[in-house]
């Protein structure tokens, strides 16, 4: 919907701004591209065995591969971003559907969100326990619902209306390595119950997402968590909160990995796309910024994915480690775990 200015005040509003979509020359036509994650995080290379790294990259190109696959065939980013996030659900190496962290009670509650840029359409789950992939469910809610979140029972009670949503016991998101990790965390509060959360990085690490730009020069993002070891009370963090751990417009999509809490509070993928829109930022200067300056300030870390309509990408953490996939608009394409890595 186009605002209605003064004319002394239209005057001064930049001709990028003030008109409804990009601009004709801004965007080079069929020309695509995407990026994914895997979570951000400290995973020393000395944790990870060569048949880990196989495995991760071998996952990480496979989602690439999926959402590639519908770009390349003309179709829409929402189609890519959902493609290859099912990939990374469906991997028990990442905390996201299958491979899901545990809370405190020993369950899993996972949350998920989903937007597509030009239209601002969005969809979003939180704390669903039986939905095999609730990024499928946050595009229910978005494209067959009034709504854009539901969550708990709600949800799932919702999920039962769409026959395309899989339902599956709670213990199917059951891993062995994730039970550890619990374990772990338990063993941590029982010695310090101040530090249930506190200076605990891997404890949301795995995270999953992806930005994609289509033919179309259309954008979409999307993210998928199991949320954090040993949470509680029905914790619910970023990545299911539009404008926090995932969102899109006509320049700009995001989607982040890291302490929730601060990615909600500084509204970290939207400020991203906002430095862009209202500031003229390169993505790179605004993600940068955001990530690595107003994120730390506020005593969190983590990372991000964004690509812009030209097809830049940035992906910038600070949290040591951030599983993370990209194909260029030219087809160069690349995995990477740690800063070295690029």
């Amino acid at each position: 919907m186009r605002l209605l200015f003064p004319l002394a005040l239209a005057a001064l509003v930049p001709a990028a701004l003030a008109q409804d979509g990009p601009p004709a020359a801004a965007t080079q036509a069929g020309r695509t591209a995407l990026v994914i994650h895997g979570g951000a995080g400290f995973v020393p290379k000395a944790s990870l065995s060569d048949d880990d790294l196989r495995e991760v990259h071998a996952t990480l190109d496979e989602a690439l591969d999926a959402g590639n696959r519908v770009l390349a065939g003309g179709g829409a980013a929402l189609d890519a971003v959902q493609a290859a996030i099912r990939v990374l659900e469906e991997s028990p190496r990442f905390n996201a559907g299958k491979g899901a962290v545990f809370n405190a009670v020993g369950g899993h509650e996972l949350d998920a969100s989903l937007m597509e840029g030009h239209t601002r359409r969005a969809g979003a789950v939180a704390g669903v326990s039986t939905v095999r992939s609730p990024i499928l469910l946050a595009r229910a809610v978005m494209e067959h619902s009034p709504h854009v979140m539901m969550a708990g029972q709600g949800a799932e009670a919702f999920a039962d209306t769409r026959p395309e949503i899989e339902r599956v016991p709670n213990g199917w998101f059951d891993t062995e390595q994730r039970r550890r990790a619990l374990e772990q965390a338990r063993e941590k509060e029982a010695r310090d119950p101040a530090a249930v959360l506190a200076d605990d990085a891997p404890a949301y690490f795995g995270t999953v997402g992806a930005v994609a730009l289509d033919r179309q020069g259309h954008i979409a993002a999307g993210t998928s968590t199991g949320g954090m070891t040993n949470k509680r009370f029905g914790r619910v963090g970023d990545a299911p909160v539009i404008g926090a751990g995932t969102w899109a417009d006509d320049r700009c999509g995001v989607s982040g990995t890291g302490w929730g809490e601060f990615y909600i509070r500084n509204a970290v993928a939207h400020d991203i796309c906002a430095r862009v829109a209202y500031r003229g930022d390169t993505l790179a200067d605004a993600a940068g910024e955001v990530v690595n300056r107003v994120v730390p300030a506020a005593g969190g870390d983590g990372g991000a994915i964004a690509l812009d309509r030209e097809g830049n990408i940035a992906m910038p953490f600070n949290s040591g480690s951030m599983f993370r996939g990209w194909i260029h608009p030219d087809g160069s394409r690349g995995t990477a775990i740690h800063e070295e890595d690029d």
